[in-house]
């Protein structure tokens, strides 16, 4: 029943931008991801250590140019024009996925206690070593749910990706996500995660780097 963190979302208005922050912030340099058909997106990808987070890793997102627009809005709010002006400056932490085994369960469980997480939506992305499939919980209008601090939940199909990413160097020592409503976090029971009903709507990664404990807010 326990749900674990997946990944940490970083968006950014290209990923020529989003590499040249993490090699300046994190001291390292992420490793090819794919592009996502369904939504127009495409990433970067780092993994990142640590027991408390098993598969975990951070991925840096943005839209893709050479993608056809999507038929829905994408996902993590990337059609936001508000958001994208923020990312023109720097790209930064918006948000966190968390992978559930019983993804239909804990949904309805969510919506039981008044949250908005989304519908399945089946994805995949080609890969050198294969096809990764999942499914995500995405809303219709494409937004997040407390101002981004209630994770998106995953459930993959087969492979992890983090079962093939090389060790980075980087590790996840905490994260605290505020705003969140005790009855959802109650839901979810997420591993290793402070997660505070009070306070505004955020999201805080320590991580520690070749540049020593750097902190990540989306705030």
């Amino acid at each position: 029943m326990t749900v674990l963190l997946d990944h940490l979302v970083v968006a950014a208005v290209s990923l020529e931008q989003g590499v040249a922050w993490c090699e300046a912030t994190l001291g390292v340099t992420p490793v090819p991801g794919g592009r996502h058909a369904l939504m127009g997106t495409h990433n970067r990808l780092l993994k990142l250590a640590g027991a408390a987070y098993p598969d975990a890793y951070l991925e840096i997102i943005a839209i893709d140019p050479a993608a056809a627009a999507p038929a829905r809005p994408r996902w993590f709010g990337l059609d936001d024009p508000a958001l994208q002006a923020r990312l023109a400056a720097a790209p930064r932490l918006i948000h966190a996925v968390a992978r559930s085994t019983m993804l239909d369960m804990h949904r309805w469980g969510l919506i039981t206690v008044g949250c908005r997480p989304g519908d399945p939506v089946s994805a995949s992305r080609e890969t050198p070593h294969g096809r990764l499939a999942w499914q995500i919980l995405v809303r219709d209008d494409g937004g997040l749910d407390c101002g981004g601090a209630l994770p998106s939940l995953i459930q993959w199909q087969g492979e992890h990706p983090a079962q093939r990413l090389p060790a980075s160097g980087v590790a996840l020592r905490s994260l605290v996500l505020s705003g969140v409503p005790a009855r959802a976090r109650d839901v979810l029971r997420l591993r290793g995660v402070s997660v505070q009903p009070a306070g505004e709507a955020a999201l805080v990664a320590v991580l520690a780097t070749p540049h020593g404990d750097v902190t990540l807010s989306s705030g």
